[in-house]
């Protein structure tokens, strides 16, 4: 690997960085060595698919896709019952089969690395801010799932039954969620910090039998009892017959009096787990290996439920291929288990790597305990926001001036759109020698649409290129493919990891409404997105009205249902704006019931409304009165026209005021945008 002139990796003052500026380029021995490259060699000799570079792969991943996702299979070496008749059965959007006939477990193919590795190979080093740094190898890995495995089925959880966590980011939740998909249980979580209605409005639609819970968790020095809002889970849940108590913030604690609760130490003791007497449950291409929720921005949470199938072969191809994970690697990504990139943490097992787990504050308690955790664990991938860049730059940290970072390798930039002075920064103050590029996805696919190419220069600014079998496009509204212009990021070619279905979506409505309503039959996923001539990508927020807050996409429906409870308030808006720097503001205005203040007292009274029954990031910015909520004659509120109004957009591009209830209702948010209200 090399970094180019332009990038002295000295203490020099940063220069200007222009978009495009190529900042480091592989050298010989990086493409030599990429998983990428052996793919790409195999492909020749066992297929006859030459491609004379990266495009021209990803051009035929997305023309043949039974080809490429069936390449996959091999190369890949699936363990599996039965044998597929067809990769695809036809290239429909919803509706997709892939693969059927065959039966696998996804986590039969992590802990398959358990053979392979060394005595004390270690799979997961993991800190927490109330817990010292510690590992667990391989083969303990191995021995806890099965244990737990063992208890989960001898408590009568069977293939299809719902296991839900309310854990943190611990190596325990990773062993449950193994253990639980290895008997073809279905998995979801949240994370402890989530209010209690928060939870419910996702665990309730899923029926779960067993609940993982814990007492506590610490984050930023202070400790956070959880105990009480475990009990209104429970009490919330009907279906639950069992409660498996991790006291982990006290260890010492009792196990409180809950309807079926057991001990996790219980069920995790030194019974026997030998690998030639456990039975992965192999099941067919749309039995659910989980579910995930992204919340939209009317009724509950989108519980989105993906197979072992895809999941398996996506987390494959990106971690393997595009991230090039390897048995040596160790991949660190900051995230809580609530979002989406906590199980594609876990995923990197699947590879071989070791994964990095820190449940605490980023900043606390001293703003670079990111990067001394990364060099501590010899993490080869770290994971970053640009906003938590910008959060590094303000407090003048330079981790290559105080940590070894010798075995990072790479920079994984996801969560917001990245400037080339973010990317910038990691060659100045982190490492030279450095892949650092910026990607995107979502929850829908648990994974990423584009992203790196490890045999790919890297540029100022840009995602280098659309990930294989992502036949990602840019569209106009009226579905004209757009070149160097911004549009709807859509896909218009299936891909397994898309999802099954929406639980308790018997007729696929919401399923398809909530990405197939604009283009029928092509994936709309809810981004500005622009494509250049070269292939380069650049996202530019949501088209839709979800929030991007730091990364974590909300739905402003779990506000709004919060707010219903706030006396004083009659209707609400929320938005996120997204602005130069990696920056965010979200603002939420209220109409307030007659005879209403918007003094302290509310504002306090909604935050804390907002954080006890969502999470912290659900508290806005600014809370701001406005005379009335703008609605289309349909009865939408108008969150999207909103956003583009106070973002610079002319108010008559923004909406039709023939389409609107009260088309007066604007007019605040237009004052409030030609006074600078995104810049104040």
């Amino acid at each position: 690997m090399t970094n180019t002139d332009s990038m002295t990796g000295t203490d020099a003052a940063p220069r200007a960085i222009r978009e495009g500026e190529v900042l480091w380029t592989p050298s010989p021995e990086a493409l030599r060595d990429a998983a990428l490259t052996r793919y790409s060699q195999w492909l020749a000799a066992t297929r006859g698919v030459r491609a004379s570079d990266y495009s021209e792969l990803w051009r035929w991943s997305v023309t043949e896709p039974e080809a490429f996702w069936g390449s996959l299979w091999e190369y890949f070496d699936i363990q599996h019952d039965g044998e597929y008749q067809k990769v695809l059965d036809q290239r429909v959007m919803p509706g997709a089969r892939w693969f059927e006939g065959a039966r696998v477990n996804y986590a039969e193919h992590v802990l398959r690395h358990e053979q392979k590795a060394a005595p004390g190979a270690i799979a997961v080093y993991y800190r927490a801010e109330h817990r010292p740094a510690a590992t667990v190898t391989w083969h303990e890995l191995g021995r806890q799932v099965r244990r737990l495995a063992n208890r989960l089925r001898a408590l009568g959880i069977a293939p299809g039954d719902r296991v839900v966590a309310y854990m943190p980011n611990a190596p325990e939740t990773a062993v449950a969620l193994l253990a639980t998909t290895a008997i073809g249980a279905v998995w979801s979580a949240a994370a402890p910090e989530f209010g209690v209605q928060t939870v419910l409005d996702r665990f309730a639609q899923i029926e779960p039998r067993v609940l993982f819970a814990v007492d506590g968790y610490r984050f930023g020095g202070k400790d956070y009892d959880r105990r009480a809002e475990v009990a209104r889970i429970v009490a919330g849940l009907p279906t639950l017959e069992r409660v498996i108590w991790l006291p982990y913030l006290d260890p010492q604690a009792e196990i409180p009096e809950l309807p079926g609760v057991v001990g996790w130490q219980e069920l995790v003791d030194d019974a026997p787990a030998p690998i030639s007497d456990f039975r992965y449950e192999r099941v067919s291409w749309d039995h659910p290996l989980w579910v995930l929720f992204s919340s939209g921005t009317t009724g509950l949470p989108k519980a989105i439920v993906h197979g072992h199938v895809g999941m398996l072969l996506e987390h494959l191809k990106s971690l393997h291929l595009q991230t090039s994970l390897r048995p040596d690697s160790a991949l660190f990504f900051y995230t809580t288990t609530g979002w989406m990139v906590w199980n594609t943490l876990v995923a990197a097992l699947v590879t071989g790597s070791s994964i990095v787990l820190y449940d605490g504050h980023p900043g606390s308690p001293q703003p670079d305990i990111l990067w001394q955790i990364a060099a501590e664990s010899g993490a080869t991938v770290f994971g970053a926001s640009p906003t938590y860049v910008r959060l590094m730059e303000r407090a003048g940290v330079r981790p290559r001036e105080r940590f070894d970072l010798s075995r990072l390798e790479a920079v994984i930039l996801t969560g917001s759109p990245s400037t080339p002075e973010t990317f910038a920064w990691f060659y100045e103050a982190v490492k030279s020698d450095l892949r650092v590029y910026s990607s995107s996805g979502g929850t829908e696919l648990c994974s990423g649409i584009v992203g790196g190419v490890p045999t790919l220069p890297i540029r100022a600014g840009e995602i280098q290129a659309r990930l294989l079998g992502m036949d990602a496009h840019v569209w106009s509204d009226d579905g004209r493919e757009l070149i160097d212009e911004t549009g709807e990021l859509v896909i218009t070619t299936p891909t397994p990891s898309m999802p099954l279905r929406f639980w308790n979506d018997p007729y696929g409505h919401r399923y398809r409404e909530s990405y197939f309503d604009m283009f029928p039959g092509v994936w709309r996923h809810g981004d500005f997105m622009r494509i250049d001539a070269k292939g380069a990508c650049f996202i530019y927020g949501r088209s839709d009205a979800t929030l991007n807050r730091y990364g974590v996409r909300i739905g402003t429906a779990e506000i709004y249902r919060a707010l219903e409870r706030v006396a004083g308030i009659s209707d609400s808006l929320v938005v996120c704006l997204e602005l130069p720097g990696a920056q965010f503001l979200m603002p939420l205005f209220v109409k307030l019931a007659p005879g209403a203040h918007l003094d302290d007292p509310l504002r306090q009274h909604i935050a804390e409304q907002l954080r006890r029954d969502c999470s912290p990031r659900h508290v806005p910015d600014r809370i701001v009165a406005v005379a009335d909520i703008p609605y289309t004659l349909t009865g939408k509120k108008m969150e999207v026209p909103v956003r583009r109004l106070l973002m610079g957009a002319a108010p008559e591009r923004v909406a039709s005021r023939d389409t609107m209830q009260n088309p007066r209702a604007l007019e605040p948010y237009v004052e409030l945008a030609r006074a600078g209200f995104a810049r104040t």
